[in-house]
């Protein structure tokens, strides 16, 4: 893999192989790799949180699960990917901050690996792999010829899935 395109926070990008994708301390969002690795065609979407609760909010698709990874799989469809092909990896979705009792708050990083995983299910999407949970964040890079998701962690050990 030659260099990577960053995607921000509530952000997406789609690249073709050799090109791979990065995406910087994800916390409690979740970073959803995409690859059909017959196009080697590979898509990255950082979410921020689960679900758009105010359906006319269109600014940013991105910042959601339910509008963002659906809205990833199309514009990949559209460069002639195909569903039945493509295969998910995802990171992310920890619980940054202890929060007494059971504020929505502090299981922020769990509603939205559900999320993940629930609009992948109903996308027909096949999630292969994963490195979600605990209580730190992760910075990942995702490759679009191998389909390989490296996931670096302070003073953890580096992680290919």
């Amino acid at each position: 893999m030659s260099d990577e395109l960053n995607v921000g926070i509530a952000d997406m990008k789609i690249a073709y192989s050799p090109k791979g994708l990065i995406s910087y301390a994800l916390g409690s969002c979740v970073g959803i790799c995409i690859v059909d690795q017959v196009k080697k065609v590979a898509g990255m979407v950082h979410i921020m949180l689960p679900t758009n609760n105010n359906v006319s909010d269109k600014n940013n698709v991105f910042k959601y699960a339910d509008t963002g990874i659906p809205e990833m799989v199309k514009q990949m469809e559209l460069m002639g990917c195909m569903r039945s092909r493509m295969i998910a990896k995802i990171a992310g979705g920890a619980r940054m901050f202890e929060i007494k009792g059971n504020s929505s708050i502090g299981n922020i990083g769990e509603r939205n690996t559900i999320a993940t995983k629930e609009v992948l299910s109903k996308l027909n999407i096949k999630l292969i792999a994963q490195d979600v949970g605990a209580n730190y964040g992760r910075t990942i890079i995702f490759d679009s010829d191998t389909g390989n998701l490296t996931i670096k962690s302070f003073a953890k050990n580096i992680k290919i899935i």
